[in-house]
């Protein structure tokens, strides 16, 4: 591990990035250019203090997922956050599109998507990057360790996951996600992270294993859904998902599809931002 070299380039990226990049407004008070270690900090779901100890070189030497919150928060491109991984002696994760890190690229789609729910999401349903908007919609479903990772697993083996869809549409999304990954199943055959998968779930649900049976193969990319929130109530969406060429990871845009769900939307972002401000004093 490179300490200084660690550090050093930890804080000139924090002062090379713009607040309005990263959707935190740029008040009149603001002594640098740059984000505050506070904001840095939040972004990466991490204490301040590791952070000043990061730019000090005084940390431990941080974990795969530490390094891959901060190349998140920190809006890095591919090769910055290849050289941020050797820098903190570990080996870059591949980019190979089944990596558990956003592309560079995804995420800075979803800083210029602003108000539209988006996220980035595997092959096999991991979330591993989301949106302001996003996460104001269906809270924060990044950092999920072992089988709840998946998407397709809390569905199939946790009923509360299911709360924010209508009762009524719970058979047709249970097989599209199935359909889903019957189609990654048969692109990538012989993965051993598929066949574990599926393995589990087969025992775990009866539900799944009758859909499995059932052979359905449909890969999602345009979709109309209805999620329910808490505090605003149904939203009627619409679901675009664009792929990487490799398949490997997926941009999911959620858009109002009508005047009502727009005004929700409009309605969840400001209590988000009062509950942020609420929570933060």
């Amino acid at each position: 591990m490179q300490r200084d070299q660690l550090a050093d380039f930890l804080r000139r990226r924090r002062e090379a990035i713009r607040p309005a990049e990263v959707g935190i407004t740029d008040g009149p008070r603001r002594r640098t250019a740059g984000l505050r270690r506070e904001e840095v900090a939040m972004l990466a779901g991490m204490s301040v203090d590791y952070v000043v100890r990061l730019e000090q070189g005084r940390s431990s030497q941080p974990s795969t997922q530490l390094l891959g919150a901060l190349a998140r928060a920190l809006r890095l491109s591919d090769d910055e956050r290849g050289h941020l991984f050797h820098l903190a002696g570990h080996q870059p994760p591949p980019s190979d599109g089944v990596a558990g890190l956003a592309r560079a690229g995804l995420i800075r789609m979803l800083d210029l998507l602003g108000d539209s729910p988006a996220l980035v999401m595997s092959d096999l349903g991991e979330v591993l990057a989301q949106n302001r908007a996003s996460i104001l919609l269906t809270g924060v479903q990044t950092g999920q360790t072992g089988d709840r990772r998946y998407i397709v697993f809390r569905w199939f083996t946790d009923p509360t996951f299911r709360i924010t869809h209508p009762s009524e549409d719970f058979d047709l999304r249970a097989r599209q996600l199935v359909a889903d990954l019957r189609a990654t199943a048969g692109r990538r055959s012989g993965d051993p992270e598929i066949a574990g998968l599926v393995s589990r779930l087969l025992a775990a649900s009866e539900q799944f294993r009758r859909l499995w049976a059932d052979h359905e193969v449909a890969v999602r990319r345009a979709d109309r859904k209805t999620m329910v929130h808490p505090r605003v109530g149904p939203l009627v969406l619409d679901c675009e998902t664009l792929m990487t060429p490799d398949q490997g990871q997926h941009l999911v845009v959620l858009t109002p599809a009508d005047a009502e769900t727009r005004e929700r939307l409009a309605l969840l972002r400001v209590l988000g931002v009062e509950e942020f401000a609420t929570g933060s004093s």
